[in-house]
């Protein structure tokens, strides 16, 4: 029978490709618009054109930038000062001697002058350089020659806008200019901001500042997230002159109108090459924008690249540009190796490698992949912890203060977290994860190797990976080691055993302190606990998610409470 067979030719022939079947409704060929077709691809062309123009202007923009650091860089070194030489108030200079700096470090030396004398500054050191006390010293020292009341009456704290002295209508304060003695400070408006893209980094921020600010009368707080509003509130409404935050916890605050900036007299980002990255680059400059243009505004940071030499066009004028050791600087303290491993043998191997006597620090890309690798270390019988955004500052500041104190032998970070890890007995760092470029290579490596001290420098490579991170390795100027391992060889077992045993410190006691209840226990001056009262008086702000309460979030308020101290000593 033929049937079959031409069922067989009728189905092929359906499936042969051929000419479009135009006398079908769905397939007949309508007209084409050749204007509209044509200003489409004018459109398009345009705005290739345009992405080419900007990236052209940027990398103009850049290489201008890095001349002008690198002639910072070669600049002779001016004659050693002391502080008190340097044009700071005699305060501060024995504050400083109190706590044992008597002399300025590098950067510092080559940036106070001009910060002193009011220039925007760009700054470029290493980490652990100074650069904290390089921008802070200046800004205590100008904001303590205008000052204002050492605080608003307590009776004042609570009270509704129309109840609190206030500068007389309309005449505003120009930034900068002098403050009429005795003024209180306005709630709400801060005078210095400090923009950090962590909350560690906003924290070690106002440790080292607190204490100066106290000696000149400047009164410092924090505003970073994964911690409850209610602090953060109640400082603000006191009045403070110095905040030190994140982007994005500020923003919510005014966006909540309980903070605002137009009268930001200095204006400072630390570690700006993080702040101007791609995740923080549209909120920064939204948060520059916000602050009165004639005010002071400092860079600093350990590496000046993506995308800071736009901020620096739009808003530093005449910078003065200060560095003290370049971008790409070798780290010779440092042993540099390479283990190239399989995929199946990574964790094995990174496993064998903490679980040795010192204190190790594993760099991972993600905040999943950190979660990730702890359970398979802790499956391997190593215990250890990670830091990264995802977590609520409770946990990261417990996660930092156990490897401090040796209770807790190895961390795994994120590039960004560890903006914040400052420990100066690290002597392992591992790259489990390739970093994104040399910098981000050179900048975890200089986590190990600090205050003098030698420093071991390992990454986990895949086969395929190997020629990637040779290449990122000589951007860096680092000639490792290459070594195929897998599990218990000769190399991995030399690791494992190096270092020396920690000695675990006591954690300090932390403080049980009960959360007060939403709404129910009140402040001083009639401030709720949990957000804290409005400028009218009475009625709560609205609280973080949209309703008239202001809800705490019950997840971090029980662990965090005893950051409270810390947090009220900065305010």
């Amino acid at each position: 029978m033929s049937y079959p067979s031409s069922g067989r030719a009728r189905t092929s022939a359906r499936r042969r490709p051929g000419p479009a079947n135009l006398s079908h409704p769905s397939r007949r060929a309508f007209p084409v618009n050749t204007e509209q077709a044509a200003a489409r691809a004018t459109a398009r062309g345009t705005a290739r054109t345009v992405a080419a123009q900007a990236a052209r202007q940027e990398a103009t923009r850049t290489e201008a930038l890095d001349r002008l650091l690198d002639e910072a860089q070669r600049a002779p070194q001016q004659p050693a000062a002391t502080f008190a030489e340097l044009g700071l108030p005699p305060a501060l200079v024995s504050t400083l001697g109190r706590r044992g700096i008597n002399a300025p470090f590098a950067i510092q030396a080559r940036a106070l002058p001009d910060a002193l004398a009011g220039r925007d500054v760009l700054g470029r050191a290493q980490t652990g350089s100074g650069k904290t006390l390089a921008f802070g010293l200046p800004l205590l020292t100008r904001l303590a020659a205008t000052p204002s009341a050492s605080a608003v009456d307590d009776s004042s704290a609570g009270a509704s806008r129309n109840q609190r002295p206030r500068r007389t209508p309309g005449a505003p304060r120009t930034p900068g200019a002098p403050r009429t003695p005795g003024a209180p400070r306005t709630p709400g408006a801060p005078r210095a901001l400090v923009l950090v893209p962590t909350r560690e980094l906003a924290l070690q921020v106002a440790d080292a500042l607190a204490p100066l600010g106290d000696a000149v009368g400047v009164r410092l707080t924090t505003v970073f997230g994964g911690v409850p509003y209610g602090r953060q509130l109640s400082a603000l409404e006191r009045g403070v002159d110095v905040v030190v935050a994140t982007p994005g916890r500020l923003v919510d605050l005014i966006e909540r109108g309980v903070c605002r900036l137009d009268e930001i007299e200095v204006t400072v980002l630390d570690e700006a090459d993080y702040m101007a990255d791609l995740g923080f680059l549209p909120v920064v400059t939204r948060l520059l924008e916000l602050t009165p243009g004639g005010g002071q505004r400092m860079m600093f940071s350990a590496t000046l690249d993506r995308g800071v030499a736009a901020l620096v066009a739009k808003f530093l004028t005449d910078p003065a540009a200060h560095a003290v050791s370049p971008a790409a600087a070798p780290v010779e303290a440092m042993d540099h190796r390479v283990f190239t491993v399989s995929r199946d043998d990574k964790v094995a191997v990174a496993a064998e490698v903490a679980g040795r006597p010192g204190r190790t620090l594993i760099f991972v890309r993600t905040k999943h992949g950190a979660d990730r690798l702890v359970t398979q270390l802790g499956r391997c019988g190593v215990d250890a912890a990670a830091i990264h955004g995802n977590l609520g500052q409770g946990a990261r500041q417990r996660a930092l203060s156990a490897f401090a104190a040796g209770s807790t032998r190895v961390l795994v970070a994120t590039d960004v977290a560890a903006r914040g890890i400052h420990v100066d007995d690290v002597d392992l760092v591992v790259h489990f994860d390739p970093p994104n470029d040399h910098k981000d290579y050179l900048h975890r490596s200089g986590r190990t190797a600090r205050a003098g001290a030698a420093g071991t420098v390992v990454a986990l490579a895949h086969p395929d990976q190997a020629r990637a991170l040779a290449r990122l390795q000589a951007e860096a100027r680092v000639s490792p080691t290459v070594t195929a391992v897998t599990p218990g060889h000769d190399a991995v077992r030399e690791l494992a055993t190096s270092g020396e045993p920690i000695t675990v410190r006591q954690l300090p006691a932390e403080r049980s302190e009960r959360p007060d209840r939403p709404g129910r226990s009140r402040r001083p001056g009639g401030t709720a606990r949990w957000g804290g009262g409005n400028r009218s008086g009475g009625r709560p702000d609205r609280g973080p998610h949209g309703d008239s309460r202001a809800r705490p979030d019950r997840r971090d308020a029980g662990r965090d409470s005893r950051q409270e101290p810390r947090q009220a000593r900065s305010a």
